[in-house]
Order: structure tokens, then sequence, then C-alpha cells
């Protein structure tokens, strides 16, 4: 048997996007590194963390709409699938789009870790600056912190700042919102 490498995914991308479609409902699929990876169904607190940011970004920038669950074609040729917590698009921008979009129109990417042992390599790694999203906040709740990470190049992230909750943070151009992250230290467990 050949070992899997970067060079030698697990499928192709059309054979992941199969066994999607056929997973049960009770987990979610990624396909980073031609390795399969299953998220976590989010809890209640991972909900009410992007319910809170979902209302923010309504707040600033009303002209732009934040997506829950959205999956995108991310790294190198598009070749893998990442199902961001929150997608930050203008409206419209997934209108007609199947279950996976090009990430053309995302200004910003968002993360919510999750308690399962593989969160940190999940969500830390740079998924969202191979796909050239502009902005990626991460909200790690195992840390207590914000990061925001910016100015992707060559597939990683350029910027990085790590803020703790109850911190003020911004999201900076194109998203230009200024957070306060108190309420994030009731949502942390």
């Amino acid at each position: 048997m050949t070992p899997r490498t970067e060079h030698r995914p697990d499928m192709s991308v059309e054979e992941f996007e199969e066994l999607d479609r056929r997973a049960p409902e009770l987990v979610r699929l990624e396909f980073i590194g031609g390795r399969v990876a299953v998220k976590p169904m989010p809890d209640g607190n991972h909900s009410e963390i992007v319910a809170w940011l979902q209302r923010l970004c309504m707040q600033h920038r009303p002209d732009l709409w934040l997506h829950a669950e959205r999956g995108l074609k991310t790294e190198a040729y598009r070749e893998g699938r990442a199902r961001a917590d929150g997608v930050l698009v203008p409206p419209g921008a997934f209108k007609g789009h199947g279950e996976w979009s090009a990430p053309d129109d995302a200004l910003m990417a968002v993360e919510v870790t999750s308690w399962d042992a593989d969160a940190a390599r999940r969500d830390r790694v740079d998924k969202h600056a191979a796909a050239g999203i502009p902005v990626y906040l991460l909200i790690d709740r195992e840390n207590c912190s914000v990061v925001v990470f910016n100015q992707p190049e060559n597939g990683s992230y350029q910027h990085e700042e790590r803020l703790p909750f109850g911190a003020t943070v911004h999201l900076p151009a194109p998203v230009d919102i200024t957070l306060d992250t108190e309420p994030l230290k009731e949502l942390a467990d």
C-alpha cells in the first residue's frame, strides 16, 4: 500500500464531496491537505458565539452578511474543502452555488474552537490564508482569546494579533469592525 502524502491525498476532491453528501447529519467533514477531517457538531455556546458575531456584523456592516457553516473551496487550485463556522460576504455572494463555494467574495472567515482533541490543529492552520481570504478571526475558547489574522500571502497570514476575551478587537480592512469581546467571557465554556 502506498502511504498518503501531500501529493497522494486520501482521495480525490470528487470522492470527498460524494462522501460528504452521504455522511450522516451528525458529522461535518473537511478535506484539508489531502486528508479527511471530521468536525464535531457545535455545542450551544459555540452556536451562541456565532450568533453574537452575526448580530454585531449586521449592526456595524449591514451591507454584508455572516453566513454560518459555509463550505469553501480552499488551498492551491481549490483542491481543499473547509467548512468555516462563519464567512462574511456581500449579499448574494453564494447565490446559485452548491454546498462548496469559491472564496472569491469572502472578506472574513471565522472559526470558533470546539472541545474535541483535533480542534487546535484544525482551527489553527492557514486553510483560509491559502484561499486568499483577507481576514481570519479565530475565537479560541481554550485560551480565552481572540486571534485576528490578516495579510494572506503565499498560503500564510503575515500578521497575527491575539487579545484576551474582554478586550476591544479591531477587524482590519476590508472588514473594518471593532468588537467588544466582553460577552465571550460567559461563552468560553
